[in-house]
């Protein structure tokens, strides 16, 4: 991913420890480094670890369970009485670990969540050797994990202070949305990530509905209220951003807000088509994002950036927006752009963790290969994912995750599965 459109061919990339050392022609590579420990990839492209930029991990539990509606019937009448009668700390880590096994698989080396009891899916992150940005929700209704939105505040402080004991996670503040949270709450949100300097995770500009209530009762739509509040600001990543003017568009750019994007989910609930072609052509910093499980059924940004590039054209009208390497970008630098961890994360460069993936351009089905970017994006899929590393531990080798035992997590899944059929 640098310099910028660049594809590096017959390259090796050095790691010692968690950092790239180097990147360099493979011959040259052998000289400087005869002793090195090799592993040779032959037919494969390797790219920066993805990021999925907005998702709800847990809920990989509550996969498939009332599909086929629309959001404010398929959250108020089926998730939210779901999540009440079952949600818990085992519930979360549960959940979380086995969404972590899918993304790892995957490719996804980092993802930005958004759910209840974070210390719980740290400990699942952990055990996978996944990178996360846990959000501290805040809501102003009780729910399994706070009664109130003062606790809810009190519970997330601690959270991020235990989460300093998990060397790949970090948290963000999360106010889940403008219809859930109160105008108090947002100020206190802004305030808590400020003092923590981390990211401000909030879905805005979801649904049509979500827009009409707030001119209803705020008399002023949802981006000017948050704005109004302090809310719209370089920390801000926007999850989905579907209904937005030209003006919010610009307002998104002018602050330095970042957006993610969800087509999967956005198609599935049917709320609309976001116009990311001109958030981007406006200097809009645009990541991916899978929503949760519930409302996507797939954790796979592979399929989800297809989507969104193949959605764009047509929204556009034109057949090169977001182009591949585009789509490649808003997998990668995008999303470590909007967690402001660039520095660390997003494209494979001496200094970088070494958060690494290997695709296998080499499989019949992606024969003749004119342009490996081109086949990321529109040809190849995350069965084609053979390595992962996160901060240079390899966690996938050959298509097999080597930090969990995938029988024992799926064994779990159906034990959860079978308690919220019965709850249900």
């Amino acid at each position: 991913m640098e310099p910028d459109g660049s594809v590096l061919e017959a390259h090796a990339v050095v790691a010692r420890g968690d950092r790239i050392t180097a990147v360099l022609p493979v011959r040259e590579a052998h000289a400087r480094h005869p002793s090195a420990r090799r592993v040779v990839l032959p037919t494969h492209a390797l790219v920066p670890g993805l990021i999925n930029l907005h998702t709800h991990a847990a809920m990989a539990l509550l996969r498939g369970i009332a599909d086929d509606l629309p959001l404010k019937a398929w959250l108020t009448e089926h998730i939210w009485p779901a999540e009440a009668r079952h949600v818990s700390p085992e519930f979360v880590e549960a959940g979380t670990l086995v969404a972590a096994a899918e993304m790892l698989r995957s490719g996804t080396t980092c993802f930005h969540d958004m759910y209840f009891f974070p210390e719980a899916a740290a400990r699942a992150a952990a055990r996978c050797g996944i990178r996360a940005v846990l959000g501290l929700v805040v809501l102003e209704f009780p729910t399994a994990y706070a009664r109130n939105a003062d606790e809810y505040f009190d519970r997330g402080r601690a959270a991020c202070a235990a989460l300093a004991d998990y060397p790949l996670v970090r948290c963000a503040v999360a106010p889940h949305a403008p219809y859930t949270v109160s105008d108090s709450s947002f100020t206190r949100s802004v305030a808590l990530a400020d003092e923590l300097d981390v990211p401000l995770h909030v879905h805005v500009h979801e649904t049509e509905d979500e827009v009409a209530e707030s001119m209803a009762e705020h008399g002023r739509r949802p981006l000017a209220r948050l704005d109004a509040l302090g809310v719209v600001t370089n920390r801000l990543i926007a999850a989905h951003g579907v209904h937005l003017t030209p003006a919010e568009r610009d307002l998104l750019a002018t602050r330095g807000a970042a957006v993610a994007h969800c087509p999967a989910a956005n198609f599935k609930l049917a709320s609309g088509f976001a116009p990311i072609a001109d958030l981007l052509a406006r200097g809009v910093t645009v990541g991916i994002g899978t929503d949760g499980a519930a409302s996507n059924n797939r954790l796979d940004l592979w399929s989800e950036v297809r989507l969104a590039a193949l959605v764009a054209k047509a929204v556009a009208g034109r057949a090169d927006a977001v182009p591949a390497y585009q789509a490649l970008a808003m997998l990668t630098r995008h999303g470590a752009r909007a967690l402001r961890m660039d520095a660390d994360l997003g494209s494979i460069a001496p200094g970088k963790q070494a958060d690494l993936v290997a695709v296998d351009l080499g499989a019949p089905e992606l024969q003749p290969c004119f342009d490996p970017v081109s086949h990321l994006i529109y040809a190849s899929g995350r069965e084609h994912v053979s390595h992962v590393w996160v901060a240079g531990r390899p966690v996938v080798v050959d298509h097999v995750l080597q930090t969990v035992d995938v029988a024992e997590v799926t064994a779990a899944t159906h034990e959860w599965g079978g308690r919220i059929a019965r709850g249900a």
